[in-house]
């Protein structure tokens, strides 16, 4: 019901805004942890339904990790493994063994080194454990895509959040452009629409939506260009491709809903469904904004 939908986002709305704007990056990194597993699990739910299981504890460990690694800054290898020059005193190891530790520490401080433990870990729980042979495949299936359709692009709030030029702002405005587009979508969708945007996946959303989607998206961009020392033009494109992006995620998550057979992903949002019903545009949103901003740099302009 309307009600139910406006009065959820009345109470979520300020929280979220407060978390985005008032606490540090390793808050909004909880925050994102706690979503995060609360979305895999409803992601989980949804593999149950079609006899899919996946390997869960190991999941949200890694996904876990996602969020570690983000939040987390250089460690300090030169500790551990010293040359025999460095002031600090002797080497605790062997210098020559553990260069690549000692000169690259970044290896163990990036998305790339997740997969790769994940890869291990999913091969000695396939290799070791008791499941029976035929459920190996859906298994690893339904967990590789947790980690890499939800857990993966989730973590990008916090990069966003901790490294980007007024990264809190600009994350509140991948947060609000999405807010806009999902209520625009609603509301015209239901008023005007009438030609379907994808039938087969969800019926009820409609070309009249969308572009409702894209106005409001637009309308939040324009209106942060008052507050965000970023030329009008980019925050418009981010604006704009952060919308597609939230579309897209949007689909994609209907299109696992419509495979399992359910209309919600959870109830754990009244009026919303789930907490992945909630983040879906998010998902995809976040990680367009923050490769916008690395790549064309228009904070610099």
């Amino acid at each position: 019901m309307t009600w139910k939908r406006v009065l959820t986002a009345l109470v979520l709305i300020p929280v979220v805004v407060g978390l985005v704007l008032f606490t540090p990056t390793w808050a909004v990194a909880l925050a994102t942890a706690v979503i995060t597993v609360l979305a895999l699990w409803e992601y989980f739910a949804l593999g149950d339904a079609i006899g899919h299981r996946a390997y869960r504890v190991w999941t949200v460990f890694c996904s876990l990790l996602f969020v570690f690694v983000a939040t987390a800054s250089r460690p300090p290898v030169h500790i551990f493994f010293r040359s025999p020059g460095d002031p600090i005193g002797e080497p605790v190891l062997h210098p020559e063994m553990f260069r690549a530790l000692r000169e690259r520490p970044e290896l163990f401080h990036t998305p790339t080194s997740v997969f790769f433990v994940f890869v291990m870990g999913l091969t000695c729980l396939v290799l070791w454990t008791r499941r029976p042979l035929v459920e190996t495949l859906p298994a690893a299936g339904i967990s590789s895509s947790a980690l890499l359709l939800v857990a993966f692009p989730l973590s990008f709030a916090v990069w966003l959040h901790d490294r980007a030029p007024d990264g809190p702002k600009l994350l509140l405005f991948a947060l609000v452009i999405t807010w806009a587009a999902d209520s625009t979508a609603y509301f015209v969708g239901r008023a005007i629409g009438k030609h379907p945007l994808a039938p087969h996946i969800s019926p009820k959303k409609t070309w009249e939506g969308s572009i409702g989607s894209m106005l409001g998206s637009l309308i939040v961009g324009w209106a942060f260009s008052y507050w965000i020392k970023i030329p009008l033009g980019h925050l418009l494109a981010m604006a704009a491709i952060g919308n597609v992006a939230g579309q897209m995620g949007d689909l994609l998550e209907s299109a696992y809903k419509r495979s399992a057979g359910v209309k919600d992903s959870g109830g754990l949002l009244p009026g919303h469904g789930g907490v992945l019903d909630r983040i879906d545009a998010l998902i995809l949103c976040i990680p367009v904004i923050w490769y916008y901003l690395v790549l064309v740099n228009p904070v610099s302009m």
